[in-house]
């Protein structure tokens, strides 16, 4: 890296002294993913990549441009300069500490000590355990990445990151003949392979396999207002999806978020406590800095059911009169944008089976297949993998296909119960045609009067 920093330190003595601010980002990867459909290898890809990016503000405007060749270095920061003073805006940046730092992800099995033909087997292995009687069609899919980054700026930070991320994913579609219906499930982390080779593959396989052909046998949900008790996977995604792109320092500038000037008030009831963490070495979203140098650490956006923080860059932290969260997010190529990275609700003092205990009829959701929200207007829908009713108590007949609904602040308030238990999913999230690995998760969470409906 030593020859790439003493480049970069150039670039920024010469342009410095022409602009208000200019930072570098330069990584250099290595990436493997390989997809099979119904046990056959569809395709494999593998590769380096290189690739760095100029940024400089000037008159209160970006400019940026990117390259996969080094030798171009002159000419991008001429263009990111071109742009920023062709244009004029009202970007400043929040104040935020100088630093030089070296971090590298501890790995125990490199992906490069694992051959293609291995990953392959353990890919294998998945497809064959969910391929049980009914099961019709498997997808898996794999991924993994080693990256170097070098983060530096004209205010001196000088950082450098090494991060192995690796996610294997499983699909399974069963068919009784007039119906489908599908399981899904994944695995990874901010580590190396010993992610996957640590798990038993065949149990993993099996119980998506299982849970696709469980649903063929499930009855179409009801619709109506239910007591409603989520799992942490669909608690993570209630949270993520609800209040994590709602908290978003962007669409708080860009009025589109029901909790524009919602800072200090009662948004959630009083059990309810929200976090969302980069720092947090177990998630997903793991990142110890964001893509401006800021150091993360957990930051707590609901503390007793009040909206006390938000998710921030520089830029939109100067807008909003607070510090930058840490939230700046972006592959190099990319514009840094606020993003989340593991965001989850605090587990509660309940056991998971006091939940249930009190509830004469309700739904108990597993599992999401996705949904949507509107941040503007305050309102969403998710998919539930799969479903339950609860009689007297008690977990009985299978359901599928349901959905559940409703006003983000009035479900939030409507939170009456939290289990002590714990479980953050892997995932990734899209904004603004980028996308970025997350973590979310949470207990088990009980929510009175939700709209759940039945899709057919």
């Amino acid at each position: 890296m030593e020859e790439y920093i003493n480049l970069f330190e150039n670039v920024i003595a010469k342009t410095s002294p022409k602009v208000d601010y200019i930072d570098i980002r330069f990584g250099m990867g290595d990436n493997t993913s390989i997809l099979m459909k119904d046990g056959n290898v569809d395709e494999i890809n593998t590769g380096m990549s290189l690739g760095a990016r100029i940024r400089v503000l000037n008159n209160g405007a970006w400019g940026f441009a990117y390259t996969t060749d080094l030798s171009k270095i002159d000419e991008i920061t001429e263009t990111a300069l071109k742009l920023s003073n062709s244009l004029k805006g009202d970007v400043k940046l929040s104040e935020t500490e100088v630093i030089k730092d070296k971090i590298e992800v501890d790995v125990k099995i490199p992906f490069t000590d694992v051959s293609i033909e291995e990953k392959k087997d353990i890919m294998k292995e998945a497809n064959d355990a969910a391929s049980i009687d009914k099961v019709n069609s498997t997808t898996v899919g794999y991924v993994d990445s080693k990256v170097n980054e070098l983060f530096m700026n004209s205010e001196g930070s000088e950082i450098q990151i090494d991060t192995s991320r690796v996610r294997m994913a499983l699909n399974a579609s069963a068919t009784d003949g007039e119906i489908i219906q599908f399981g899904h499930g994944s695995l990874g982390g901010v580590k190396g392979f010993e992610v996957i080779a640590d798990r038993d593959i065949e149990e993993f396989g099996r119980k998506i396999g299982e849970k696709a052909v469980r649903l063929l046998d499930a009855k179409p949900a009801p619709s109506g207002q239910f007591p409603v008790i989520a799992d942490p996977e669909l608690t993570g995604v209630l949270i993520h999806e609800a209040l994590g792109h709602a908290v978003e320092g962007d669409l708080i500038l860009q009025n589109d978020s029901i909790l524009k000037d919602k800072m200090g008030t009662q948004i959630a009831s009083d059990i309810v406590n929200i976090f969302d963490d980069a720092s947090l070495r177990e998630g997903f979203g793991y990142y110890p800095y964001d893509v401006e140098g800021v150091k993360t650490k957990p930051n707590q956006l609901v503390k007793d059911g009040k909206l006390i923080s938000l998710l921030n860059s520089r830029e939109t932290s100067s807008k909003l009169g607070m510090t930058s969260s840490g939230n700046a997010r972006s592959v190099i190529s990319d514009q840094p944008i606020v993003r989340m990275s593991n965001t989850f609700l605090q587990p509660g003092d309940n056991e998971v089976e006091e939940l249930f205990e009190d509830i004469d009829n309700g739904i108990y959701l597993k599992g999401s297949r996705g949904g949507q929200v509107d941040t503007g207007k305050g309102i969403f829908q998710f998919n539930a993998a799969e479903g339950y009713i609860i009689e007297n108590g008690e977990i009985t007949t299978p359901i599928r296909d349901v959905s559940l609904s409703g006003n983000i602040l009035e479900t939030l308030k409507n939170i009456d119960a939290i289990a002590n238990d714990f479980k953050l999913s892997v995932g990734f999230c899209g904004k603004d045609g980028q996308t970025a690995p997350v973590g979310d998760g949470g207990p088990h969470t009980r929510i009175l009067n939700a709209l759940v409906g039945g899709m057919g």
